[in-house]
């Protein structure tokens, strides 16, 4: 190489280099102590969530005068994928997702572009609409929930609890953000008693506005003094109860108040839009959101310490209990990969002293933590954590990075054993080895470049990756090339001087010249046996080899999702899943149990979206003591849902899901103008589905009619009786429901003021009575025709299109699988559908193929890297073909591997395979770097490619053994160990048709004589 040797100069000024090294070590030891501990990477959620609420719009109206327009404005942004709309009757949800391809810091300005647009539309909106309501927090991940309960206590002074200990809560170090959810709106009501309201003359509408017209905040002006300016306030605020009920009523001659006609009543809004119990009891929810950057470990203990300072600060019954913690789960991971990542350190290090002895495998044992350490210091400076992905990419590199080490101190060994004195071998070691191994370090990291430069949120999760390993595997050629020497120099004992020919006429030697000599000779058999192995592989991968996007995750959740038929009430919702909590709470494997009915949880996991406001859904999840415990809650849930014990619902039982949020794994979407039709398609689709040996739970996302009571009114008639269809809707709605009528100011809350009809039994709407103007009392039924008529329930869009799902669950198999399966048995189905209508695959294939996707745009770019350093160290077109040649060897022993082990290919296999190729390469090249120095020492062309084979046998066989055996650890783990079988099957069995196939590849090429 043109630079200086530096691993002469190591030698050479040694006092320098154990200062260097000593340095290192305590840098990485302050870097490891310092990093910040993660459960998973940060990564940008692009979605956000747009809602209206018009109330007693039917979701036809509110979709064609409210959704369609806002759909419109938001399909204007740029980078917007997919708009998913949910309508229900008077509210609808958009979820807005932006492309994988978005760069994260342009995120935040595309929320401000669809908020700026829903401002500006809301002045166009029809009267009566509330919103639109831009939630851009969509994305937060709790680091923890915290429940508040108080058994017989009321809600709203919990409420007020909840609220101190949130302002306390907000002044913790690393805290972003404290959340006060699941608060239930306080209400209070003004309940009369109509028949009294009748006799008296009075109709409800002149009270509420007597009321409202005591209550309201309006100016009273001020005087300018010659000093002060001095306001003149007035007691207009019926906030105490008492004074409500003051409120005076002239009727003629007679003063009377609002406690003669009603009963004022405290309360919250009826029905329930969301409940949350913890353990049964009702709760408030404290969601506390990390800052960026922090340290989990650290944060958690503070926040435990927060915790127990305040369960002793709660007044007596009220408790504060940990319904989620990211720092048990941050411990658990960190802990497990460290005692995985020590396994694998003392497993090379063993491998290394085996192979080439005590010393010499303490040598490069010493190499191992130096490395490690500035990789972490590199790490810190980078900002880039000790997480799920860094942790597994440091067991990774850990079987890499001791390629160099060991190639260098190898050489070292191997001229000293030659009769050179040990300074001089370590310098020669640079000569040789430095190029080769640099390039075939950069050839090693190109090979995960799709993977730290992905343009996705699956690029963004898994994207360090890249870093990790560039930055160990870099760090590694420096340490071999420099402290690598020292310590050779240092520490190596003396070896028995013989010819370098002697070197390699051992038994062993000789065998292995044998088995190469033969390949020489039976060429074309070798590279067809080679190609053949490896087109069979290529087709096993495609047809045998199941396939996987994301893993189950390892943590104890257990998510039981309930689903009523849609337009079902809230109430009969809470019914099943009281009785599911009643299951639960009496096994002993669950730690602690929550249960969310009329939406989802809020998002306590990054893969783990929350579910969007419906009355027909409900979520419980309960944390099992372990992964044992978890295992055997959901086993006793399935018995009992098999056994039928819950008809009314469909209970899903779940475990948390690495990767993008896929909620079925199997899932198709119909998309058709028609909603009979979509029915009519759907059904088709289920029967499919339900026909296949693996599905599970096929269903329709939706397919419920609900009846809706429809007043057909006369307005010539009601023109007669002197009334209104709005005069109607108010009496209607204050009978059955109740009205609001103002906002009662109470501290920092303002409460809603409601009127309605003092409750009792249950009246049906037809048997109401409607007073007209002049005091007049009429039945409903004498303003027109009451049609029971049925409507949807809820109306699904996608990208403005009408859909309907169909989902399902799998068992026994892999989603990508069963969905393929399926997919070719409907396609006479797909052939007749009718014009407008189509038939999109969903779920897991659908997200896996986003993701992919990101992976293989950037394959020509690392294709060109790697072609540009091989073709810089080799200098010529067929050393670097056939160093390109064996890139693909891999996919032979990966196979292999996956069927030999029943393990998936999913997204972090495939990660394992792109890189696979560079670590092959990396191999061979330093195989051909010895053929061209064997040419350059003047051998002729056959024994320089044999003797090639013979003296790099030793480092890459070693290197490889090394590589196997510290991937082994992660086989364990449910999220790497598809990656790790790749690259134990892809470097073991690669590593030997390597040593076979490039000798064979160069006798073809050069066609060498079989015989000299």
């Amino acid at each position: 190489m043109s630079l200086p040797n530096l691993s002469a100069l190591a030698v050479r000024e040694r006092s320098v280099t154990l200062f260097f090294l000593l340095l290192s070590v305590v840098a990485g030891f302050y870097a490891f102590s310092s990093l910040g501990r993660a459960e998973d990477p940060a990564f940008t959620v692009r979605a956000m969530v747009v809602s209206v609420v018009w109330p007693g719009a039917a979701p036809e109206v509110l979709q064609n005068q409210v959704v369609d327009r806002l759909e419109k404005l938001i399909q204007e942004v740029a980078y917007t994928d997919t708009i998913e709309t949910t309508i229900r009757p008077g509210q609808a949800a958009m979820l807005i997702r932006f492309q994988d391809s978005t760069p994260s810091e342009k995120v935040p300005d595309l929320f401000y572009q669809v908020r700026k647009r829903m401002l500006d539309e809301r002045p166009n909106l029809p009267r009566g609409v509330i919103g639109p309501i831009v939630n851009d927090d969509f994305a937060d991940v709790y680091f923890s929930l915290l429940a508040l309960t108080a058994p017989g206590m009321p809600m709203r002074e919990l409420t007020r609890e909840a609220e101190s200990i949130r302002d306390r809560l907000q002044r913790l170090p690393g805290l972003q953000k404290a959340q006060l959810l699941a608060e239930r709106p306080e209400r209070v009501y003004l309940e009369f008693d109509q028949d009294r309201l009748n006799n008296l003359g009075l109709s409800a509408e002149e009270v509420l506005q007597a009321i409202e017209a005591n209550n309201r905040l309006q100016p009273l002006g001020f005087v300018d003094l010659a000093g002060p300016r001095v306001y003149v306030r007035s007691n207009i605020d019926l906030s105490d109860l008492e004074r409500l009920t003051s409120v005076p009523l002239r009727i003629g001659d007679q003063l009377i108040t609002v406690s003669d006609l009603a009963e004022v009543r405290l309360g919250y809004e009826d029905p329930l839009s969301y409940i949350v119990r913890s353990n049964g009891e009702d709760a408030i929810l404290l969601g506390v959101v990390m800052r960026a950057g922090e340290n989990g470990l650290e944060f958690g203990e503070r926040l435990r310490e927060f915790v127990s300072a305040e369960q002793g600060r709660l007044p007596l019954g009220m408790s504060i209990q940990t319904l989620t913690d990211q720092a048990e789960a941050i411990t658990q991971a960190v802990d497990l990969f460290q005692v995985k990542f020590l396994v694998a350190l003392v497993v090379v290090m063993g491998v290394s002293i085996l192979a080439i002895g005590l010393r010499a495998g303490l040598v490069v044992g010493i190499a191992i933590p130096v490395t490690l350490g500035l990789t972490f210091l590199l790490m810190k400076m980078a900002g880039i954590n000790l997480d799920r992905i860094t942790l597994g990419a440091l067991i990774i590199a850990l079987g890499l990075l001791v390629d160099d080490a060991i190639i260098a101190i190898e050489m070292m060994i191997v001229k000293m054993e030659s009769g050179w004195d040990r300074v001089r071998a370590a310098s020669h070691a640079w000569s040789v080895t430095a190029a080769p191994m640099l390039f075939g370090t950069l050839v090693t990291v190109a090979g995960f470049v799709p993977i730290g430069f992905a343009q996705s949120g699956v690029g963004e999760y898994t994207g360090n990756i890249f870093w990790v390993l560039a930055f160990s595997l870099l760090i590694s050629w420096v340490v071999a090339v420099t402290f690598t020497p020292y310590l050779g120099v240092k520490l190596l004992p003396d070896y028995t001087g013989h010819t370098g020919q002697d070197l390699y006429q051992s038994a062993f030697y000789q065998r292995l010249r044998g088995v190469i000599t033969a390949c020489v000779q039976y060429r074309k058999t070798v590279v067809f046996i080679t190609v053949g192995l490896l087109g069979i592989s290529a087709f096993g991968m495609a047809t045998q080899v199941q396939k996987q996007f994301f893993p189950s995750s390892d943590r104890p959740e257990v998510l039981i999702s309930v689903y009523v038929p849609q337009g079902s009430a809230i109430a009969t919702t809470d019914q099943s899943v009281r009785r599911l909590e009643a299951i639960l709470m009496d096994m002993p494997e669950v730690k602690s149990l929550s249960a969310y009915i009329g939406a989802g949880a809020p998002r306590f996991f990054v893969s783990a979206n929350p579910e969007q406001p419906d009355p027909a859904f409900a979520k419980l999840i309960a944390i099992g003591q372990d992964v044992e415990g978890r295992d055997r809650i959901i086993s006793a849930l399935e018995t009992r849902i098999a056994a039928g014990e819950f008809p009314e619902a469909r209970v899903r039982v779940t475990r948390l899901l690495y990767g993008p949020p896929v909620v079925w794994p199997v899932s198709f979407r119909v998309l058709g103008p028609e909603s009979d039709q979509l029915r009519e398609i759907a059904h088709q689709i289920r029967t499919l589905m339900t026909g296949h040996p693996n599905i599970v739970m096929p269903h329709l996302e939706w397919d419920e009619r609900v009846p809706t009571l429809y007043l057909d009114m006369d307005p010539e008639n009601l023109g007669w009786m002197g009334l209104t269809p709005a005069e109607v809707a108010r009496q209607l709605q204050f009978q059955l429901r109740g009205v609001a009528v103002t906002e009662l100011r109470q501290g920092i809350r303002s409460v809603q003021l409601v009127a309605r009809n003092a409750r009792g039994e249950v009246i049906m709407p037809e048997d109401l009575e409607i007073k007209t103007r002049d005091g007049r009392k009429l039945s409903v039924q004498q303003l027109g025709k009451w049609q029971v008529r049925y409507e949807d329930p809820v109306i699904k869009r996608y990208n403005r299109a009408p859909f309907l799902a169909v989902q399902a669950d799998v068992e026994g198999a892999q989603p990508p699988d069963v969905t393929k399966e399926i997919w070719s048995a409907m396609t006479t189905l797909r052939e007749q559908l009718p014009e407008g209508y189509r038939i999109e695959i969903g779920g897991t294939v659908e997200q896996s193929a986003k993701a992919n996707a990101s992976i293989q745009t950037l394959q020509p770019v690392m294709l060109a890297l790697m072609l540009i350093f091989i073709m810089l160290q080799m200098r010529s077109f067929i050393g670097t073909l056939t160093v390109l040649a064996t890139a693909p060897l891999g996919l032979i022993g990966a196979v292999l591997a996956l069927l030999l082990f029943n393990q998936p290919f999913g997204f972090t296999a495939l990660l394992g395979l792109i890189g696979l190729g560079g670590i092959l390469m990396r191999n061979t090249m330093i195989l051909t770097q010895q053929v061209q120095d064997n040419f350059k020492a003047g051998m002729a062309a056959r024994e320089a490619v044999i003797e090639a084979a013979v003296q790099r046998a030793r480092p890459v066989v070693l290197t490889a053994l090394a590589a196997v055996l510290a991937f082994v650890p992660l086989t364990f783990d449910l999220f790497w160990g598809p990656l790790a079988y790749v690259l134990i099957g892809g470097v073991a069995v690669g590593t030997l048709i390597t040593l076979v196939f490039v000798p064979a590849l160069y006798a073809l090429w050069f066609r060498l004589q079989i015989k000299d």
